[in-house]
C-alpha cells in the first residue's frame, strides 16, 4: 500500500460566523475519517479595504450591494471560538488546521494555539511578510499555488527558504533568491512544505482542474504536491489520488443551500464522507509496482486458464494433430504453450474427447 493521502475537510467560513455550526462541521469531519478539519482565521479590518470588491462567485452567493469587508466582518471567528474548537477537535480525535490571512492571525495560531502546520491560501503566495514570518515559526508549511505562475511559487519559496535559514535582517528579493539555492534552503523547504495545486475558483469547472500540473511542480521544485479541489463532486480528488497527490483538501458544509460564499463549491456530509472512503480504497488499490498473481487470482488460474484436450475420440498410435487436438478449460493439464511441440507425435494411449492430453 502506498503512502495515506492526508485529508483536510475544509470548514472554512461555512460556520457563517456561529460556533455551534462550527462544532457540527467538526462533528461532520471527524465521522467522515478526515485526517484535519480547517478553518480560516482573519481579522476583516486586517484583510480588506472597506471599499474591496467582492469574486464575482461572491456576488452570487451573497448579497451583492454588501462590500467585502462587511462579508468577511460577519464570518470571523473570536479566540474564544478558536480555543473551543481547538478542545472539541482534541475530544473528536481530529486535528484542527486553520489558514492565517493577516500577521496578528498567524500570530495567534502559531504563538497563542502552536498548531502543528500552517496552511497559506493561494491569495497569500504573493504575501511576502506572511510567508517569512510563517517560516519563521519553524511551522511546516502547506502552500497553495492556485493564480499561480512557476516563477511566482519559486518566489515564495525563497520566502520560506530565508524565513526558515535566516533568523533575522531585512531582506531583499535577491536574499530569497539566495536562500532558495543554498542548500541548507532546500533542505528546510523538503523537510517542511508541501505546494497544493488548486484553481482558484467557486466551484471550478472540472475542465480547467489541470491535474498535470502537479506533475510540473513536483519536477520544477523536488517537493511533494497535493490538490486543493474546488471542482464539484469527489471525482477530481480521487483523480489526483490517483496521480501522486499526497494532500487533499475539500470544502464541505452542513448543507449547501445554506447563504454564505462558500457553501455552493462544497461537499454535504454524506458527500464528504463518500469521498475519503473512496480516496482510501484507491490507496488500497494501488498495491505495490511488482506484477505477479495475486492469492485470489491463483484461486481462479486453474479454472479459466486452458489445457491441450482431444478434440475427439483419439486411438493409441494416432497422429496428432490440428483436427484431433484443442485447447480447453481448465488449466491443470498440459498448457497450451506445447500445442506445436506435440502436433506430429503419437498418442501414447486412448483419449476420450475433452480428456486431457498427458
Amino acid at each position: 500500500m502506498t503512502a495515506r493521502t492526508y485529508i483536510i475537510a475544509e470548514a472554512g467560513v461555512n460556520h457563517n460566523g456561529s460556533l455551534q455550526t462550527a462544532r457540527k462541521l467538526v462533528r461532520v469531519a471527524a465521522e467522515a475519517s478526515a485526517d484535519a478539519v480547517k478553518f480560516q482565521t482573519f481579522k476583516a479590518k486586517n484583510l480588506a479595504g472597506r471599499t474591496a470588491p467582492k469574486a464575482p462567485y461572491q456576488t452570487q452567493t451573497t448579497d451583492s450591494g454588501e462590500s467585502q469587508y462587511d462579508m468577511l466582518r460577519k464570518l470571523e471567528i473570536n479566540e474564544a471560538a478558536h480555543a473551543a474548537l481547538i478542545v472539541y477537535c482534541r475530544k473528536k480525535g481530529i486535528e484542527f488546521l486553520s489558514t492565517p490571512f493577516d500577521l496578528e492571525s498567524l500570530d495567534l495560531l502559531v504563538r497563542r494555539f502552536d498548531l502543528p502546520r500552517i496552511k497559506i491560501a493561494s491569495g497569500e503566495i504573493t504575501n511576502a511578510p506572511l510567508l517569512l514570518q510563517a517560516a519563521q515559526s519553524g511551522k511546516p508549511v502547506i502552500l497553495s499555488t492556485g493564480m499561480s505562475t512557476l516563477d511566482e511559487i519559486e518566489t515564495a519559496l525563497g520566502i520560506l527558504a530565508f524565513g526558515y535559514t535566516q533568523e533575522s535582517g531585512r531582506p531583499a528579493l535577491k536574499d530569497f533568491q539566495r536562500a532558495y539555492g543554498s542548500e541548507g534552503g532546500q533542505t528546510a523547504l523538503k523537510e517542511k512544505v508541501v505546494l497544493l495545486h488548486c484553481t482558484t475558483e467557486y466551484p471550478a469547472r472540472c475542465e480547467e482542474a489541470n491535474l498535470l500540473a502537479m506533475d510540473t511542480m513536483r519536477r520544477a521544485f523536488g517537493l511533494p504536491v497535493g490538490f486543493s479541489d474546488h471542482t464539484p463532486g469527489i471525482a477530481i480528488s480521487i483523480a489526483a489520488v490517483a496521480r501522486g497527490a499526497v494532500i487533499i483538501e475539500k470544502h464541505f458544509t452542513l448543507d449547501r443551500n445554506l447563504p454564505g460564499p462558500d457553501h455552493r463549491a462544497s461537499l454535504e456530509p454524506n458527500e464528504l464522507k463518500l469521498l475519503i472512503s473512496s480516496i482510501r480504497e484507491v490507496e488500497w488499490a494501488f498495491g505495490s509496482s511488482r506484477k505477479a498473481p495475486s492469492v485470489s487470482e491463483m484461486r481462479n488460474r486453474d479454472v479459466v486458464r486452458k489445457s491441450l484436450v482431444a478434440a475427439r475420440d483419439i486411438q493409441k498410435g494416432e497422429t496428432l494433430t490440428e483436427t484431433n487436438l484443442a485447447v480447453k478449460r481448465p488449466g491443470t493439464g498440459v498448457s497450451p504453450l506445447h500445442y506445436w511441440d506435440r502436433l506430429g507425435g503419437k498418442a501414447g494411449r486412448d483419449y476420450h474427447q475433452d480428456e486431457m492430453i498427458e
